[in-house]
């Protein structure tokens, strides 16, 4: 014991003869020991933690789970999931209890999105499938009956007269019933469209290319608090920014995607964060939210890596908890990941 001790005492004045040292001499200190030292003393903060128990039997996971949704209002978590002979929507509480399966109409999901109001449940389903249901976007109950179908089922195309998607990748819905749907995941087409509670088009923009308010697959979409839409333009390794009101373009976000871009955007219920997946990195990044009139660049807080070959495909957040729910394609299965107490003060505050 004596000789853990000294060991500790000894370890404690070379560490405060090293931050010693490098104020006297800055850069004078041998490059490898200074980066070393530089780069543990400004750790990353750990803002979430992996919920080991959600759900509470992952048995329930048959096939490729390609997304997920929270309803805050009634606590609930929807997962959509591909595969022959399977159920295509899980349903689950918050807590991670299996409530219910529902297998109509869905023929391969790729974004989901939970929509309640105080009179209505709902979700939203983009459907990437060739048969007679696919390329369309779809309004079910929360007991899986449905409720609106839009688009062309079973045909792809360009088309906005009528309507037509190719591999629409998300959608997001406001408490005012606007819709951002996001088309399409290598498909004919590259673009954002806004649509009002009646399903007329507001405005539309992008078509494939690298230039601003052009897109390379469009892959997901959220709104924040100010009135900006975010666009994980995954291609173009980038997010791109919106005005809600007018589609106006606001800027983008590039310098956080050197090695792959984003495949899912959304904020904490702060407004403070984005979360953002990359698919083939397995991994999230906590970014910081810039304010008002000002997009600025990308800003990592923390990161969460995943184990190889995970695959986070699309996320969701809860707007009451601030979890995250981590759809993984690799893994096929979906994780949970909860603020630290400390970081959930500020949620809850």
């Amino acid at each position: 014991m004596a000789r853990f001790w000294v060991c500790v005492a000894g370890a404690g004045f070379f560490l405060a003869y090293l931050v010693l040292h490098s104020h006297i001499c800055g850069s004078s200190l041998p490059l490898r020991l200074h980066f070393a030292f530089k780069f543990s003393w400004r750790a990353e903060e750990i803002l979430y933690r992996l919920d080991v128990d959600w759900p509470t039997y992952s048995e329930y996971f048959t096939g490729a789970t390609f997304c997920v949704a929270v309803d805050s209002l009634n606590e609930l978590v929807y997962v959509a999931q591909r595969g022959d002979n399977i159920p295509k929507v899980l349903v689950f509480t918050e807590d991670g209890y299996f409530l219910r399966a529902w297998n109509y109409t869905v023929d391969t999901p790729h974004g989901i999105f939970a929509a309640s109001t105080l009179h209505e449940q709902s979700v939203w389903i983009t459907d990437v499938g060739s048969g007679s249901y696919g390329h369309t976007v779809k309004k079910y109950n929360s007991f899986g009956d449905l409720v609106q179908i839009l688009g062309t089922p079973g045909k792809k195309g360009t088309g906005l007269n009528p309507l037509q998607f190719d591999n629409p990748a998300e959608l997001f819905v406001e408490d005012t019933g606007d819709i951002y749907i996001v088309d399409g995941d290598g498909g004919l087409n590259n673009r954002l469209i806004k649509l009002s509670q009646d399903f007329m088009i507001l405005w539309l923009r992008g078509e494939n290319g690298t230039e601003p308010a052009k897109f390379n697959i469009p892959h997901s979409v959220t709104v924040d608090s100010v009135g900006r839409v975010w666009v994980a333009d995954r291609g173009n390794r980038r997010i791109q920014v919106f005005d809600k009101d007018t589609g106006e373009w606001l800027g983008a976000w590039n310098d956080c995607f050197t090695e792959e871009g984003p495949s899912a955007v959304r904020f904490t219920p702060d407004g403070k964060r984005l979360i953002i997946a990359q698919l083939n990195l397995s991994r999230l990044l906590i970014t910081a939210a810039p304010p008002v009139g000002n997009i600025g660049n990308c800003s990592v807080i923390s990161t969460i890596q995943l184990a190889d070959q995970v695959l986070p495909h699309l996320l969701d957040v809860s707007q009451k908890t601030g979890a995250i729910y981590v759809a993984e394609i690799g893994a096929k299965q979906v994780q949970k990941y909860v603020p630290v107490n400390s970081y959930f003060s500020s949620f809850s505050s």
